[in-house]
């Protein structure tokens, strides 16, 4: 079968999807299990991929990868869905990480304060810098996404056997709730899967595919591991143009737990979430700013603006939020995706007490 014809063939079984009768066998189906959901057009085109694949009957491998890949979102979506009001943070660093370390010691008091401000710890769940998170955080506040490796990565003893053990097959599924997931990351030292989840956790926020989270390094006093990796970025990926000034602001180097704290308080101060509605990028403030502060925007950071500046509304419209965030002042703009270090600094100037209007 020449290139051409098997191309044409390709294209015609995707044509049958909407012409054999199995439409309407995904209609019927989707009424059977949740007829009335706003999200039926989407359960419709995942089940059409399906049906697609099954058309093409492709190679084992290929439906082995789609199968476990849609089964373990399910489980991974359905099982954390009685921790969603938890605020979370993903602590990353090595399994190799001895017991008796200052660095262990560390992650341990990292877990802990994580704990009393009433954050979930999230880790691979391995032992190392994971487990000395979680024993400081303890079971009811810990969350482990563990990778099925046939050495060394084991659940770690706060979690193994417990509800709050997530195995994962795939790395990239594993990867993708441990971002997902983060309202901060907090990255200490660790082996090439440290330095890979760290350059990939910069690259999902500089390119504004992840959203906008605390990046936070964390080692002993006077440890050289994280400085050594900012030496590198400035010499050779900012002086050779490979990255912009600005997106180094997306980290913060500390050398204690309290100041890492220090960081995701003040992230959070007045900053709350943000998301994009349409062309505009929202971002949902717990105090609304001045007067003065809106005109500081205009004036200093219209570069981050692709078009137009900065409005502010004291309140959301009822039609574009859910009734728990519809108290929150809103700030709208049209972002320029590619200035995410600079949104980076306008969130910090959003914090800034004198930019807010005094609650009282």
């Amino acid at each position: 079968m020449s290139e051409d014809t098997h191309a044409a063939d390709y294209l015609g079984r995707h044509w049958q999807t909407g012409s054999t009768g199995l439409q309407d066998k995904v209609e019927e189906l989707l009424n059977l299990a949740h007829g009335r959901s706003d999200n039926r057009q989407l359960y419709q085109d995942m089940l059409l991929s399906i049906v697609r694949m099954a058309q093409a009957d492709r190679n084992r491998w290929d439906a082995k990868i789609m199968r476990h890949t849609i089964r373990e979102l399910e489980e991974a979506f359905a099982r954390l869905e009685q921790f969603k009001r938890r605020r979370k943070v993903t602590v990353f660093g090595s399994a190799r990480t001895p017991v008796n370390s200052e660095l262990y010691k560390v992650a341990r008091h990292m877990g802990r304060l994580l704990a009393e401000d009433d954050f979930m710890a999230i880790t691979g769940g391995g032992g190392g810098i994971m487990e000395a998170v979680h024993v400081g955080a303890a079971l009811d506040n810990s969350l482990s996404f563990n990778i099925t490796l046939p050495f060394e990565q084991k659940p770690n003893r706060v979690v193994a056997g417990t509800s709050h053990d997530m195995p994962f097959r795939f790395f990239f599924l594993r990867k993708l709730f441990l971002v997902r997931e983060a309202d901060a990351i907090v990255l200490c030292p660790g082996g090439f899967g440290t330095l890979d989840e760290t350059l990939e956790v910069l690259t999902l926020v500089q390119t504004g595919k992840s959203p906008m989270v605390p990046i936070i390094l964390l080692d002993v006093p006077g440890g050289g591991y994280w400085s050594a990796l900012l030496d590198f970025f400035h010499h050779q990926l900012l002086a050779e143009g490979y990255i912009l000034a600005s997106d180094l602001k997306l980290l913060q180097q500390v050398d204690s737990p309290e100041q890492a704290m220090d960081c995701i308080r003040h992230f959070y101060s007045n900053y709350h979430s943000s998301r994009w509605h349409n062309d505009q990028y929202l971002i949902r403030l717990n105090r609304p700013l001045t007067p003065e502060a809106l005109d500081m925007l205009n004036t200093r950071f219209t570069d981050i603006c692709s078009s137009g500046g900065f409005t502010q509304k004291p309140f959301a419209e009822p039609a574009l939020e859910d009734p728990e965030l519809q108290h929150l002042a809103h700030l709208t703009f049209a972002l320029n995706a590619r200035a995410q270090g600079r949104l980076r600094e306008l969130i910090d100037e959003l914090n800034r007490p004198e930019n807010q209007i005094d609650p009282r």
